[in-house]
């Protein structure tokens, strides 16, 4: 954990901030002061309203009472134009988001120029700017090449050609959104090297995650909502992952450990498979998953993960080798796959596992419609529909106005539990979980672990694709790693540690792995 910081001067209040949508309140009478050179970590569940108070304070939404207060350069705290990006960016603020924001076709450094019309058209200006980030680059260790296509970039680079952008706009005030989530763990260790010297320097930072153990690494206080009200704000020091789980959540978090596993029939046999194009492209991957266990799958994004999950939920043919799944062999469609018994968690559950505009109630069944007794006689049940919604809501407490309420008005973290709720219905036998938990609180993240463990002890194989080591732990009898397209042999997880998955992640040799299958 940090050291405190020296007591500074104030560089942000946000006093007695209150956002309503109609009959819901998001954040209710919210007070946050940040100093320089402070590292804050903000938590809460789901739905406890930090994305929302980050966004009033980058201009994003309008408060309906209550104040932002920002620092100027004589040290004077006064009032941000609310409702304005651009008056938060002039003000110092830089938001980095969990999700990448950069033109894939642009370099790097044109990415970081992006927004700085007048020094992109100027040789001498870009010049200048070229020198600042390199400056940058040199005193805080985010290294990333500028002079290549963020297209042929990693994450960890892109995630810090991110902040570098973010920094080069004079930058006092950072507010980093789940900034380790596609990271490898040695990766996220060097991001938090950089942080701390910029914190140091005087930068101000907010660090909003998930990731208990990085909380307390990382930050130098706690600030925690809970249903849209702040219900702690303490100094790190003397705080541990329970205390802030109790927190956040209210009352104690139990976690739980992979139960023994005994195997059943292969569910899902590959056998020399490869599919797919480009950075995506899965070559030449061998694995056997039995009823009854959890295999993870570790990886840093982008290494084929995708074209895996796409062959397992027919989304995706095979180019060569054989895949069989649950008796059915080679190519299927995801209607097939569906009624031979496979639930999927779409990795991206807003491009993929939703439709916004539809209700609660069509999305629960939006797979099933077709089915009894959702369907009759090819018109839908509307009954039944509703009943079925409404054990679902109940059964995974997703929390929402009602199942005629448009998803879209659902937090991440709700919307996750009714695509859990969808892919669990009818009692699959193979269930693809990719990144189950990615952006969920502890509470729902135990909710979500608790139902695929629950799963498996009732015989379904799980095959767990995910990027947070604490989960494939948790969750894994055994675990493989994929990198650069290719997937390592399937080790039991009990003989492997953090630092050789991510070594293995980074593909680099491992000794926990023998060569790649």
């Amino acid at each position: 954990m940090s050291a405190p910081p020296p007591v500074a001067a104030s560089v942000l209040a946000l006093r007695g901030i209150t956002k309503r949508f109609g009959a819901l309140t998001a954040n209710s009478a919210v007070d946050l002061t940040l100093h320089k050179g402070e590292i804050v970590a903000l938590l809460g569940e789901n739905g406890a309203g930090k994305t929302t108070l980050m966004n009033i304070l980058f201009g994003h939404y309008l408060a309906d009472e209550g104040e932002v207060l920002v620092a100027s350069s004589e040290g004077e705290l006064r009032p941000l134009p609310q409702g304005s990006p651009q008056a938060a960016l002039d003000a110092g603020i830089g938001m980095v988001h969990q999700h990448f924001t950069l033109a894939e076709n642009l370099t790097g450094f044109e990415n970081v120029l992006l927004g700085l019309e007048p020094l992109f058209g100027l040789a001498r200006g870009r010049r200048a700017m070229r020198r600042s980030v390199e400056a940058l680059i040199a005193r805080t260790g985010l290294s990333a090449r500028l002079d290549v296509r963020v297209a042929e970039l990693g994450v960890g680079e892109r995630q810090r050609i991110e902040i570098l952008k973010a920094l080069s706009r004079r930058t006092r005030i950072l507010v980093l959104d789940e900034p380790t989530a596609v990271l490898t763990p040695q990766e996220a260790e060097g991001l938090f090297m950089a942080l701390r010297t910029l914190a140091a320097e005087g930068l101000s930072i907010v660090f909003i995650s998930h990731k208990l153990d990085e909380v307390l690494a990382l930050s130098q206080r706690l600030v925690v909502l809970r249903a849209g009200r702040k219900v702690a704000d303490r100094p790190t020091a003397g705080a541990d992952r329970a205390l802030i789980a109790r927190l956040m959540v209210g009352e104690e978090v139990e976690v739980e450990r992979p139960a023994p596993v005994h195997p059943g029939p292969v569910a899902l046999d590959l056998a020399h498979v490869s599919a797919g194009s480009g950075r995506t492209r899965l070559i030449e991957a061998t694995l056997a998953l039995q009823q009854g266990e959890i295999v993870g799958i570790a990886g840093v994004s982008g290494n084929g993960q995708s074209s895996l999950a796409g062959l397992v939920a027919g989304l995706l043919r095979p180019e060569s080798g054989a895949i069989t799944v649950l008796g059915r062999q080679g190519a299927a469609s995801p209607a097939e796959r569906r009624r031979d018994g496979v639930g999927r968690l779409a990795e991206d559950r807003h491009r993929d596992g939703m439709v916004g505009d539809m209700t609660v109630e069509e999305n629960l069944v939006i797979e099933r419609r077709g089915e009894m007794p959702f369907s009759r006689l090819g018109l839908l049940r509307s009954k039944a529909i509703r009943a079925a919604a409404q054990e679902a809501i109940a059964s995974y407490d997703i929390r929402c106005p009602g199942p005629d309420a448009p998803l879209r008005l659902l937090s991440g973290g709700n919307i996750q539990k009714l695509l859990l709720a969808r892919a669990l219905a009818g009692g699959p036998r193979l269930i693809l979980a990719n990144q189950p938990t990615r952006g969920l609180d502890v509470g729902a993240t135990v909710g979500v672990h608790r139902r695929l463990r629950e799963a498996a002890e009732a015989g379904a194989a799980v095959l767990l694709i995910s990027e947070d080591l604490d989960e494939l732990f948790a969750l894994s009898h055994r675990i493989a790693v994929i990198h650069a397209g290719r997937l390592t042999p399937v080790v039991d997880a009990a003989k492997l540690s953090a630092a050789e998955i991510g070594l293995a992640m980074a593909g680099e040799a491992s000794s926990g792995f023998g060569a790649a299958a």
